[in-house]
């Protein structure tokens, strides 16, 4: 009993060494597994680093090429703009003078008609048979007349039956040309070349009812030429003033000779000339401003009475400027610029003090010289203090000059 309790003692102390001696083994394995990785690891992530070094230095980005020009030297003018009212020279409502049916209407609603076309017949038969009897009454009394004027050579009938005979004939012609006078009155035409609005009553309709309320029959509208009405703020009206007195010329001077331009809402430009036409005498103390007014032609009769316009004035003479592309003009906090070029090829930044525009062009007053390479394509490539590859331009197009005086001719012809 005894021996096999000493022999299991025996094997269970084994046991427990040979567990001991498998636990330290392990510990070792991993101990000088990872003493020998280190080294790899440290090697693999300095040619990692060595590798991304290299590529950095040894790629570079290339130099962005921009387009220049040099700004070009014209004539501009500086414009002032505001907002006008297109409104007709004449407007008219055509009236019933005469009691009567409505015949007839000879024009379609909207219809640009001209002076003296036939637009309204009033019922006329019962005005012709009055110009017929007002005729009888004046023959009849004619030769009653002329009867009385035969028996006064011999002392058949007095001076006073005479003078009175002729006082009847007298009234008899002033009948007929009254007569006349309502007949023609059936008949309505277009005092003036016009544009006309819809009729305001029917073939059938009893007009010309009450002389103190007469019977409107339509609106027509003088378009050839038109007023474009617009306001003047105080400060450009000084400033214009003040131009004026610099060229020895006052206001009377100025209207009917000083060009206004104007643009409809859809239209690029201000496509439409015509010349000042009226300057109120008084400053309007509700909104500070001065009534003035332009004529246009309009011949093709584009101007309708009531559209709005944009308008611009000239605000002195047309002086001598450096333009650039307005669509190049940059702005940030600090103000308005532009990037030119040095003679290093080095991107600068010129603050400038714009002036007015000059087609797709901007007048520079301030901060860019003649001779400086203005970059006008590419400008998003490059940054200021980068080096660019500059690149010329193609020689622009000059525009015409804008003068001061308008040679706009006015007519009433369509």
């Amino acid at each position: 009993m005894d021996q096999q309790v000493n022999q299991l003692r025996t094997t269970n102390y084994e046991l427990r060494t040979a567990a001991a001696q498998q636990r330290h083994r392990t510990r070792n394995y991993q101990l000088l597994s990872y003493r020998n990785g280190w080294p790899v690891l440290v090697l693999l992530f300095l040619v990692c680093l060595l590798t991304g070094c290299f590529k950095n230095t040894s790629s570079s980005k290339p130099v962005p090429e921009v387009v220049v020009a040099a700004p070009i030297k014209q004539m501009v003018t500086k414009f002032e703009e505001y907002t006008g009212t297109v409104a007709a020279t004449q407007q008219v409502n055509l009236v019933a003078r005469v009691e009567g049916f409505l015949e007839s209407i000879n024009f379609n609603d909207g219809q640009f008609v001209k002076k003296g076309d036939l637009l309204f017949i009033i019922q006329q038969d019962s005005y012709i048979e009055k110009v017929k009897r007002a005729q009888a009454t004046l023959d009849y009394d004619s030769s009653e007349y002329q009867r009385q004027l035969l028996m006064l050579k011999e002392n058949a009938t007095s001076q006073a039956d005479v003078e009175k005979y002729l006082s009847k004939v007298q009234v008899d012609k002033a009948d007929l040309e009254l007569a006349k006078i309502n007949l023609g009155y059936t008949e309505v035409r277009a005092p003036f070349d016009g544009l006309l609005a819809a009729h305001q009553a029917d073939v059938g309709a009893v007009v010309g009812t009450s002389p103190m309320s007469p019977t409107v029959l339509v609106t027509i509208e003088a378009i050839t030429p038109v007023y474009v009405n617009f306001n003047i703020n105080t400060r450009d009206a000084l400033t214009l003033r003040e131009e004026l007195r610099k060229m020895g010329q006052d206001k009377n001077k100025v209207v009917g000779n000083l060009p206004v331009f104007v643009a409809l809402s859809n239209e690029e430009g201000f496509p439409h000339e015509g010349i000042l036409d009226f300057v109120n005498n008084s400053v309007d103390t509700s909104t500070g401003t001065i009534q003035a007014r332009g004529i246009f032609p309009n011949q093709d009769h584009t101007l309708i009475p009531g559209f709005f316009a944009k308008v611009r004035i000239a605000i002195g003479p047309p002086f001598e400027a450096l333009t650039v592309p307005n669509s190049i003009i940059q702005s940030d906090q600090v103000g308005e610029f532009i990037l030119t070029v040095n003679s290093k090829n080095i991107v600068q930044r010129n603050d400038i003090k714009t002036g007015p525009r000059k087609g797709e062009g901007r007048a520079i007053l301030e901060g860019l010289s003649e001779n400086e390479s203005v970059i006008v394509s590419g400008i998003n490539n490059v940054r200021v203090g980068a080096p660019v590859k500059p690149k010329p331009a193609k020689a622009p197009s000059t525009s015409t000059k804008i003068p001061f005086s308008s040679s706009v001719k006015l007519n009433s012809s369509p």
